[in-house]
């Protein structure tokens, strides 16, 4: 398979362009991730000029303005610069999938990065670039190389990057009202493992060919904002349920005594995800159900991520 566009800070990838003239290299994203995702590495500071090593910078906010300035030199502003080399990227950017910050920057941070007003930092900012980034990009799945330590908003990202990725292979090939139904049908499940999924479904009930693009729209931008929030265990389990109930007339006795056990112990935490999916599978394959077999929930992205395994 093709590997997938995502925008990435350069210093997450081993490149000497810090403050400091050094890098955060992250071995999971150079490790894992390279074999799945093309990395297109910017970095914004050096981006509009300003070299590695060099001063380093700060948010502070004054009369409810937040500005990127020089620690040692407050007169040294950034802010617009930053601002205008993501507007300069929008054509790069457009054509990516997802994006990876570097947490805690003044220009790359996703949130929670230090502002000071006076003295006191708080851990209310965003990143110049990113925050701009971001308002040119509302579809784009954005993750910061921090958080994805947590295999909660690691699964979610990645999740988020594939869905993304379809749409747009989708689009290449033209949208009808037809492939936007069966783009929904083949994602419903994994919509319902995070939110309930009706509305989606009722935005699709009037979609023409006059109106497609419009839908499309409005479709892909609140999916993809449905999809922002993490799955829980509780809503998994009533997918994993509403699953279980295509077999209905093909398990035994014993068999939907054992799955609903599996679902069960899924639900009390005490095996992951992987478990009951891989037992589902199993059934399906000896009862195959095209519905099923064309959702994209048993299979959402490469098995050899083994994000699941961790859920």
């Amino acid at each position: 398979m093709k590997k997938i566009p995502i925008g990435i800070s350069s210093c997450l990838l081993g490149q000497n362009v810090r403050y400091d003239g050094g890098h955060k290299k992250d071995s999971y994203i150079t490790g894992t991730l390279t074999e799945y995702f093309d990395f297109l590495p910017l970095c914004p500071e050096m981006g509009i000029g300003l070299g590695a090593p060099r001063p380093t910078l700060h948010l502070v906010k004054i009369n409810k303005v937040v500005s990127c300035v020089g620690i040692k030199d407050p007169d040294f502003d950034v802010t617009e610069r930053l601002r205008d080399y993501a507007d300069q990227q929008k054509d790069a950017h457009a054509a990516l999938c997802g994006y990876i910050l570097k947490k805690d920057s003044p220009s790359c941070g996703m949130e929670r990065v230090k502002v000071f007003r006076g003295e006191q930092p708080h851990k209310d900012g965003f990143g110049i670039y990113a925050e701009q980034m971001m308002r040119n990009n509302p579809l784009m799945p954005v993750e910061e190389e921090g958080r994805m330590g947590d295999a909660g908003l690691r699964e979610n990202f990645i999740q988020r990057v594939y869905v993304l990725h379809r749409w747009k292979n989708m689009l290449i090939e033209g949208v009808t009202p037809a492939s936007l139904t069966n783009f929904h049908a083949r994602h419903k499940l994994i919509i319902m493992s995070h939110e309930d999924y009706r509305d989606l479904g009722q935005l699709l009930a009037g979609v023409t060919k006059t109106n497609v693009a419009e839908v499309a729209e409005q479709y892909i931008l609140q999916l993809m904002m449905t999809l922002k929030k993490p799955a829980t265990r509780k809503n998994h389990v009533n997918v994993l349920q509403h699953i279980q109930g295509y077999l209905k007339k093909a398990l035994s006795a014993d068999d939907k005594a054992e799955l609903c056990e599996v679902i069960e112990r899924y639900r009390n935490g005490y095996i992951p995800l992987i478990v009951p999916l891989t037992l589902l599978k199993h059934h399906f394959r000896k009862s195959p159900d095209p519905y099923i077999e064309e959702s994209y929930y048993m299979s959402p992205y490469p098995q050899e991520l083994q994000l699941i395994n961790q859920l």
